[in-house]
């Protein structure tokens, strides 16, 4: 047995693509083709997700109250990510839809992963992996997840409580079996747009 090192950046958003999956059946080399990784890479990470407790023994099943809890608690401790120099690329953290819908960011304030065709110009800010941003760009759902997650490791207190609150109620609905769908709960609600003014916040009238 390979010695555990504990997890890595990349197993979460394996954990994160297998929540999507919900039921469906999945391979390692759909996984790897889904998120510019090598089987053996998959491999390792499931094997890691499983002692650390956030796959049961078959590494076929996320335990997602232990994923939550983790994301929630202890993702900003482990893999903290830091606002770095102006540049152009994909819009992450609360510049990244679901928090994008909810809050009005100035153009100063916008958080992207660095990429040469990017199309924002934003603080950068590092991919939770290497390929996060290249798996993003095939997946729309799993570019809201890395996007949450982001929030997480970099948000301030207002962005970080709305990504805890929609995360959490992501994965609680994909526990229960119901896929996300546009438009539904899964959305934050409109009371809670925020329009952002420098360093400062203030509620924006309902729509």
């Amino acid at each position: 047995m390979r010695p555990f090192n504990g997890i890595k950046p990349q197993d979460i958003a394996i954990l994160l693509k297998l929540v999507l999956l919900g039921d469906a059946h999945w391979r390692h080399v759909d996984l790897a083709k889904a998120l510019g990784l090598s089987q053996t890479e998959i491999s390792f990470a499931l094997d890691r997700c499983r002692t650390a407790g956030l796959m049961d023994s078959d590494k076929k099943t996320v335990i997602r109250p232990a994923l939550t809890e983790f994301l929630l608690h202890g993702l900003k401790y482990v893999f903290p990510a830091k606002p770095g120099p102006i540049c152009r690329g994909i819009p992450t953290a609360h510049s990244a839809p679901p928090l994008s819908r909810v809050i009005v960011a100035s153009n100063e304030d916008h958080y992207v992963w660095a990429c040469a065709g990017g199309k924002v110009r934003g603080q950068a800010i590092e991919p939770l992996y290497p390929n996060a941003p290249a798996a993003a760009k095939t997946d729309g759902k799993l570019h809201e997840l890395l996007a949450l997650t982001d929030a997480l490791r970099s948000g301030r207190a207002r962005e970080h409580g709305l990504a805890v609150r929609e995360l959490e109620a992501r994965l609680n609905k994909a526990a229960e079996g119901a896929g996300l769908q546009p438009g539904t709960s899964g959305e934050l609600p409109l009371e809670w747009h925020i329009e952002k003014a420098g360093s400062g916040t203030k509620p924006a009238p309902a729509l």
